[in-house]
């Protein structure tokens, strides 16, 4: 009945609901009557026309008000109050028009008995209302325990009043005062008592309201929560959490940091915006996940203008897209370019830096997934090495005074032709920021410390959440029952959050000094398949394995990809420099002369060209001392 109720029309719906009121003013009136006179009451001679006012007034305050918008499974106490309103209006008046009419027959204390019992048969009708309509199902097919009893956690919990997904079975608090209290009926439990309320409740999410909590103490609770076999999700920032746009759709997984296992790496804000502030700037690659959060960040910074440069409609659009947004909400007012160009077509490239003189370049553009360019590797040269080199040329000869290249951890002893061609170039800024004069005509002089744009590399692992990310693989893998993916029990990476990598970038831009090599202390490397356990044990689900058959999620491991290593590196020499952020370190290795590599660089072109990959891996082998390829698997 009640799903044939909600299957109506909202036309029909308004309909009922009006007719509804009008009847409870007839009976609110009767009420009235009946009550003032002592004895049943039947209307008779002028008293018809206090049974006909009741309405004519109600009908258009009630609308006014909204009363008739309103859905009755979302109503709470503003719609009650909003109604209380509506009433008061309608019984002010009520007792104006009976008092200035005088009917025969109509005593006027009416005018007051009735607003009284109209208002309460009002107001019972919409709680009733909501209970049938949105009451909590007692069939929710989640169980819900919140993890914080605190502001953030009674707002949830009133959110969940209409929402009947969710069953709140309770909370869960530290602070020993709130514990065996309630909070709008629903108990507090300590923490302590978390296993047995977990298996006593048959709960199967944990939901996190604690937005304003440490780092520290957040990864300490989900360590704790692992070994529960719950879900475990978390709300938006406390500015959602203020509008009150508090939805089962705000619930999110729990955040990439809290998945990394340490603190992230704090900015210094004297570094961050030095190069930015009232500067043209450009990113190539702007629609990957490193450019895009650059885009981000550069903005808030206070350039003149951004130009976005990607090859991809889509990607552009999209970061293009969302950077209006952000100024829209006043976030930044940048004016955004967006250009859609590759970086391997050099005219473009140099006609836009012609026209729009950038004083800051970030070359984020890159082919950057591992077999992907292992099974393309002509365009993977020419855009990872080519794209680059034209981008350096361009940016010396239009004057930029800071280009800044993303590389890659890969590049360190490489045994894919991705790491090696990100390794080319950076030998190929490195030769470049060394030569006297400049390799790109008499005109531009790059000579240190005078060199009028000043090359430098940021080299990071892994970034969190990317498009080439184990996260979104795990979580959809994870989503639709697995089995979860890894190359190999013991391959281990660095890890990084995106936010990171782009501040990294910014200030490692500032602190250059021509040709550096920057890398990141990223501290101990994060052993893939203990990820996946964790992300799993999160998930609210087991691992499937010969310890635990019964577990929901099995591993499956699928062997090494062409050109995988089991460890990544940061630093190909020993001795890492210390910079003026805590965790950057400046890397100061070995690189071959303009003058030697400009020759191999011209026949590893005409290899990428021709897609002869025989003569692409030969001459990797000449430029880039320590790649040592994985043989190409049959096909």
């Amino acid at each position: 009945m009640l799903s044939r109720i909600l299957g109506w029309s909202r036309a029909a719906k308004r309909l009922i609901v009006v007719l509804m009121d009008v009847c409870m003013g007839f009976i609110a009136m009767w009420l009235a009557f009946t009550l003032r006179l002592e004895a049943p009451h039947w209307p008779e001679g002028m008293q018809w026309l206090a049974y006909a006012l009741a309405p004519a007034l109600a009908f258009p305050i009630f609308a006014k008000l909204g009363l008739y918008r309103a859905i009755f499974r979302y109503t709470g106490l503003t719609a009650l109050i909003t109604t209380g309103k509506a009433v008061a209006i309608y019984g002010a008046l009520l007792v104006v028009c009976l008092f200035a009419a005088q009917w025969e027959g109509v005593p006027r204390s009416v005018s007051v008995l009735q607003p009284l019992l109209f208002m309460l048969l009002v107001g019972a009708s919409r709680a009733l209302g909501w209970l049938a309509l949105a009451g909590r199902s007692r069939n929710a097919p989640y169980r819900l325990l919140i993890y914080g009893a605190g502001s953030a956690g009674a707002q949830t919990a009133a959110g969940l009043g209409s929402m009947r997904q969710y069953e709140l079975k309770g909370f869960v608090d530290d602070d020993a005062s709130k514990i065996g209290r309630s909070i709008n009926g629903v108990r507090v439990f300590a923490t302590q008592a978390l296993p047995d309320v977990v298996r006593r409740l048959a709960i199967t999410d944990v939901l996190l309201a604690l937005p304003s909590t440490t780092r520290q103490r957040r990864r300490q609770i989900i360590e704790n929560l692992r070994a529960l076999s719950v879900r475990i999700r978390t709300l938006p920032g406390l500015s959602d959490l203020a509008s009150g746009r508090v939805t089962v759709t705000d619930f999110q997984d729990l955040e990439i940091e809290d998945l990394l296992g340490r603190e992230p790496v704090a900015p210094n804000p004297g570094l961050l915006g030095k190069n930015l502030s009232g500067t043209v700037v450009m990113v190539t690659g702007a629609g990957g996940s490193i450019g895009s959060e650059l885009c981000r960040q550069i903005v808030r910074e206070r350039p003149s203008q951004l130009l976005l440069i990607d090859h991809s409609e889509y990607a552009l659009y999209t970061i293009h897209h969302e950077l209006q947004a952000m100024a829209q909400q006043g976030e930044h007012r940048c004016e955004l370019i967006p250009l859609l160009a590759s970086v391997t077509h050099a005219k473009r490239m140099e006609d836009i830096c012609q026209l729009y003189r950038p004083a800051s370049i970030y070359h984020a553009a890159a082919y950057k997934h591992v077999p992907m360019v292992e099974a393309n590797a002509g365009e993977g040269i020419l855009n990872n090495v080519f794209g680059t080199l034209n981008m350096v040329r361009v940016a010396i000869e239009h004057g930029a005074k800071h280009f800044v290249l993303i590389s890659t951890d890969k590049a360190v002893r490489p045994t894919n032709i991705m790491g090696a061609s990100k390794r080319v170039a950076e030998m190929v800024l490195q030769a470049i920021a060394a030569s006297t004069p400049s390799p790109f005509g008499a005109n531009t002089l790059c000579s240190l410390p005078e060199c009028p744009t000043r090359l430098s590399m940021v080299r990071f692992g892994n970034v969190l959440g990317s498009s080439g990310s184990v996260i979104p693989l795990f979580r959809n893998q994870i989503a639709t029952g697995g089995p979860v993916t890894v190359t190999h029990p013991e391959v281990t990476r660095y890890f990084m959050t995106i936010a990171e990598a782009a501040q990294l970038v910014l200030q490692a831009g500032v602190m250059a000094e021509g040709g550096d090599v920057f890398l990141l202390d990223m501290g101990e490397p994060l052993r893939i398949l203990d990820l996946a356990r964790r992300m799993v044990g999160l998930s609210g689900l087991t691992v499937r394995d010969e310890d635990h058959p019964e577990g929901d999620i099995e591993i499956v491991f699928t062997g090494l990809r062409p050109g995988e290593k089991l460890f990544e590196e940061l630093l190909i020499g020993d001795n890492p420099l210390p910079t003026h952020h805590p965790r950057i370190l400046r890397a100061r290795e070995e690189y071959r002369s303009w003058h030697e590599l400009q020759h191999q660089l011209t026949a590893l072109q005409d290899a990428a060209s021709d897609g002869n990959r025989a003569a692409i891996t030969a001459l990797l082998h000449q430029l880039v001392p320590g790649y040592h390829p994985e043989p190409p698997s049959p096909t």
